[in-house]
């Protein structure tokens, strides 16, 4: 097919039939540059009555509109900033200070691992009765695996009939396979 028909077919102008027909992948979008804020004049200031509030006590610490306020009346920022521009500002530069200090830990973030088939949650055994309504007693231990969320039902019938006496190895096992939550649920 000709551009022009490629234009009208899929709708668009002849630069991007070019770049498509030069490229299978469209090419990575520049970055316009971060233009600076209002607030870039006054930011020093802001951390260095931050930085003071750290000694000072809970009653005379500055709130985002204390700090407002004596932008405007001090360094002459009425018109140029905002008091939203001022409480953003502050409720982030605020932790970040602290954690600059040590006064704060850092969050920080430990991704767990765990290796399929390596590790799994295992419930607490159940005694309950058989479903014909027999004396004997069984015991049935829920596992679920922590990497995938399967699920297994290990069901052990005792031959005993005291309930308080334990599985022994005389007594039979059945084991149901791993499955999907949803399955396992429905079979609880």
């Amino acid at each position: 097919m000709s551009n022009r028909a490629l234009q009208r077919k899929h709708g668009v102008g002849f630069r991007t039939v070019t770049a498509a027909l030069e490229s299978a992948w469209p090419k990575e979008r520049k970055q316009p540059p971060k233009r600076g804020s209002r607030l870039d004049a006054y930011r020093v200031v802001i951390d260095d009555w931050l930085r003071s509030d750290l000694d000072a006590p809970r009653k005379q610490r500055h709130t985002a509109k204390r700090i407002f306020d004596r932008l405007l009346d001090e360094h002459d920022g009425a018109g140029v900033v905002s008091y939203w521009m001022v409480r953003e500002y502050v409720a982030t530069r605020r932790r970040e200070i602290r954690v600059e200090v040590g006064r704060e830990p850092a969050n920080a973030f430990i991704p767990q691992e765990h290796l399929p088939g390596r590790e799994a949650l295992c419930g607490k055994p159940h005694r309950a009765s058989s479903p014909a309504g027999t004396s004997s007693r069984s015991t049935v231990t829920c596992a679920r695996r922590v990497s995938s969320g399967t699920v297994a039902a290990t069901h052990r019938r005792n031959d005993a009939t005291d309930a308080s006496t334990p599985c022994s190895s005389r007594s039979r096992c059945h084991t149901v396979d791993w499955c999907t939550p949803a399955a396992s649920c429905a079979r609880m």
